[in-house]
């Protein structure tokens, strides 16, 4: 298993500002973040173990980033859950029936299979046929996946003002690169578990990351606010959801039944 958080062992996907995910990050020391800062996480909801101070503000969740502005909000709204092993988003959303269009920088365009990815990250969450819908483009783009080194796998954000976090950090040595549909699938993976983060979405295993990482049982961080079951799905665990912390090298994760339940009741 890989963990988007580290380029050895597990890899972490998410994926926020608010997996599959991480970005370079200087290494911080615990006391270097104020205590106030850590109680803003907590009351958003968000873990504060192992946060690491970042250019962009501070990483939570091994790819989750939240910035300054975030953290100076008030917490509001309510959490979607599913069963035990629980869908959940933010209480920031992207605002419907609106176009969100996605591009790659030059560094990641020129790079075997990240064209093809992309591609089918769109293709993904089209077919669901959601309020929202997803455009390739070379440029302008509302969300942008851009070239990254250092720890991690790939980071991203969680939405503002009805807008999408507008940038994904994509760590391709890690990744590595390919033209293969498994590796095209994997990587799509990873980018879609980002593109969840953008649109608001959390870990699916938010509750226990143990469930897709392994190792003991660790909570992201307990919410203030409280939790919305959505009808009709599965209270059982979620083996395939693509918003699980970790992902083994090579695996595909396209939704799943819950997964699209929780695509269609947000959007």
């Amino acid at each position: 298993m890989k963990k988007l958080s580290k380029l050895l062992g597990l890899v972490i996907i998410g994926s926020t500002v608010f997996t599959s995910c991480k970005k370079e990050t200087a290494s911080v020391a615990p006391e270097e973040i104020s205590a106030s800062t850590l109680a803003s996480i907590s009351a958003h909801g968000f873990g504060t173990s192992n946060v690491q101070k970042i250019d962009e503000g501070y990483l939570v969740e091994g790819d989750i980033v939240l910035t300054a502005d975030f953290l100076a909000q008030r917490p509001a709204g309510s959490l979607l859950r599913i069963g035990s092993i629980e869908q959940y988003r933010t209480t920031n959303l992207v605002s419907q029936n609106r176009n969100i269009s996605l591009a790659l920088d030059s560094k990641l365009r020129s790079k075997a299979g990240y064209t093809q990815a992309l591609a089918e990250v769109a293709r993904r969450y089209n077919a669901e046929n959601l309020t929202l819908t997803f455009t390739v483009v070379t440029s302008g783009a509302n969300i942008t996946f851009s070239n990254a080194t250092g720890s991690y796998l790939a980071s991203a954000g969680f939405p503002s003002g009805g807008n999408p976090f507008n940038s994904v950090k994509v760590n391709s040595r890690a990744i590595g690169t390919g033209t293969s549909t498994t590796f095209i699938n994997y990587l799509a993976t990873i980018m879609a578990h980002e593109g969840g983060h953008c649109i608001g979405m959390r870990h699916t295993d938010y509750a226990d990351r143990s469930y897709s990482c392994g190792g003991a049982t660790s909570n992201e961080g307990a919410s203030s606010v409280g939790a919305i079951f959505i009808p009709g799905t599965s209270a059982g665990p979620e083996a395939g959801s693509w918003m699980l912390a970790c992902i083994g090298s090579g695996v595909n994760r396209p939704f799943t039944g819950n997964d699209k339940t929780a695509l269609s009741t947000i959007y």
